[in-house]
């Protein structure tokens, strides 16, 4: 089933994935990556018809870009902060007058997890089982309290 699949769209699948990356060498990855997990799920792509098995590489497929986007969104993020705070200025007030303390708890857990480990509302919001937009709203009120507390 899967060989037929790759007979009948792999060049759509390809051209379709170019165009959203930009870049043939990473489309044709993120096709083949496709490709392997039909093959780990060939038992639910033989009960599907031709038009599901194709609607179901092309999810995959756009799945795995946003993954791989997400992944490289990050580590660019966390590549960006020092590994230590040695010889950066600032980073040693900033421990020592425990900035971050000032906000309640659970801002402050909020605010760490969104801006220090990366983590979007939305996923905020799945973890603490809270609206995304309860999680945005959180974080508003934990930059106006940061502010204020710089300011003074």
């Amino acid at each position: 089933m899967v060989e037929k699949l790759y007979r009948l769209y792999y060049d759509e699948l390809t051209a379709w994935c170019t165009g959203m990356t930009q870049e043939a060498a990473a489309a044709e990855d993120l096709v083949q990556e496709a490709y392997l997990r039909a093959l780990d799920s060939e038992k639910l792509l033989c009960g599907l018809t031709l038009n599901q098995c194709r609607a179901w590489l092309y999810r995959t497929v756009k799945n795995l870009y946003v993954d791989k986007f997400r992944r490289k969104r990050f580590e660019t993020l966390t590549q960006d902060f020092p590994e230590t705070a040695e010889g950066q200025p600032g980073y040693e007030e900033l421990e020592n007058s425990e900035f971050l303390s000032c906000l309640p708890e659970e801002e402050r857990t909020l605010f760490t997890m969104r801006y220090l480990e990366g983590y979007n509302s939305r996923e905020l919001g799945d973890l603490f089982s809270m609206p995304a937009a309860t999680v945005r709203m959180k974080l508003a009120s934990a930059r106006k309290h940061l502010k204020k507390e710089w300011e003074e």
